[in-house]
């Protein structure tokens, strides 16, 4: 006897309670391996094609494209042994292991080198026609009220006045009960007739209140998250911002030089987060975490360097992992990397978790400044502006110089002003000299 077992929604990553189905990669009755992907779901951080731990049969699912499931609602379920598949069917997933004991779901499923298959599996017994409907009963269609009629006979009216006043107003006589004598038709009959027929129709109520005039759109997934995460930041942080100008000229002399002698191009924010990496160095306070529980503040030993990335479903943070043993070369690398994955949706939830420090390059929107919220539980993040061309005293003369203008946004829990000035009057040295970088590496 196959035995029928239920996979539910995993928990896809930090803080994530639900998921909305994308795409069903498999229908009811396929034939599915262990660890092929059977659902694609769009997370608030990312999409994800969701390995079933069981193979053998599918049996049901649960949702349709579209419907949002919560962490541990029943995704499909799947009959598993060889008993449950056609020879020729059990013969090609008893490779897969489908008549083994199932195994856990380990991460994102494995790494298999070939596609897994899709088979609709064929009935193996004789098909057994489809049940007859029953005749549908008879009902007899509810009969309307008949409107009322108009007595036979001559129309009590004597006054040729009231014919003709009931006839110009289109007013039908037979339908009047008159209040004269014996029911006769009066004038102030047929008027009260007319003033009735005149009166203006009462205005439609209105649409209940047109909820709140204008497009409401649901705050759910990305945007939901998005803001769930920024409302706690600005509530439970008490955060402050400092900023200043640079003088940047050297830094993308420097640059250029790097990139004239070949190989991977480097990229000013490698550069900016190469700088970030050594300030952190000597300024650790701010590459932490607030431990509300324990009433702490938690120091990190390794920097997991975030960079805000704009794709079409909106702002993601992808993390760099120990940003502070890589050189420009491999954080270019590693950024363009992440970037392609963001913009194309494929990044796993493990890539948007996990940052310590974010550097956040706004001069791509073309503005100069901003005063970004922190990315919580983080302690504190760089913003960078644009790099443009402005006057600047250099070297005691007025000059054209590239100019940027540094922000940094910090936990005040954890540091005070003469530690975030230092690290932010470090980073601009570098910017304008980097030459200072060198005594770091």
């Amino acid at each position: 006897m196959p035995q029928v077992m239920e996979f539910k929604l995993p928990d896809l990553g930090e803080g994530l309670t639900e998921a909305e189905i994308v795409r069903w990669l498999v229908a009811v009755g396929d034939v599915v391996a262990i660890d092929q992907p059977v659902v694609e779901v769009e997370t608030a951080k990312a999409m994800v094609e969701v390995p079933c731990p069981y193979g053998g049969v599918v049996t049901a699912r649960f949702g349709e494209e579209g419907e949002e499931l919560p962490v541990g609602a029943p995704l499909i379920t799947v009959a598993v042994g060889a008993q449950s598949l056609p020879a020729a069917a059990a013969e090609a997933a008893g490779d897969e292991g489908s008549g083994e004991a199932p195994r856990p779901l380990i991460g994102y499923g494995s790494d298999h080198s070939r596609p897994a298959r899709r088979r609709r599996v064929r009935p193996v017994t004789a098909a057994v026609s489809a049940p007859v409907a029953a005749p549908a009963a008879v009902v007899a269609a509810p009969v309307a009220p008949a409107a009322p009629v108009a007595p036979a006979g001559p129309v009590p009216v004597i006054s040729p006045l009231v014919r003709k006043l009931a006839k110009d107003g289109g007013v039908d006589l037979r339908a009047l009960h008159g209040s004269g004598p014996e029911g006769l038709i009066l004038r102030a009959d047929v008027e009260a007739a007319l003033a009735a027929l005149r009166a203006p129709a009462p205005a439609p109520a209105p649409a209940a209140a047109v909820a709140a005039q204008g497009e409401r759109i649901p705050l759910k997934g990305l945007r939901g998250a998005v803001a769930e995460k920024l409302s706690r930041s600005r509530s439970e942080i008490p955060d402050a911002t400092c900023w200043v100008d640079a003088d940047a000229t050297e830094l993308m002399a420097a640059r250029a030089a790097m990139n004239a002698v070949g190989g991977p191009k480097i990229s000013v924010l490698a550069l900016l987060a190469r700088i970030c990496t050594a300030a952190l160095a000597k300024y650790p306070e701010l590459n932490s975490t607030v431990d509300l529980a324990a009433k702490e503040i938690v120091r990190l030993p390794s920097v997991h360097l975030g960079f805000a990335a704009q794709t079409e479903r909106g702002l993601v943070v992808p993390v760099v992992r120990d940003a502070q043993g890589r050189n420009p070369e491999s954080l270019s690398a590693e950024f363009a990397r992440l970037t392609e994955l963001a913009r194309s949706g494929k990044l796993a939830p493990a890539d948007l978790t996990g940052g310590t420090f974010t550097l956040n390059n706004y001069g791509v929107f073309g503005v100069d400044g901003s005063t970004p919220i922190i990315n919580h539980p983080e302690a504190a993040m760089l913003g960078v502006g644009r790099i443009i061309d402005k006057p600047w005293v250099h070297e005691g003369q007025l000059a054209v110089r590239k100019v940027v203008q540094l922000s940094l946004t910090f936990d005040h829990r954890v540091c005070d002003g003469g530690t975030a000035g230092g690290f932010l009057r470090y980073v601009a040295d570098c910017v304008e000299s980097p030459a200072v970088l060198l005594r770091s590496l």
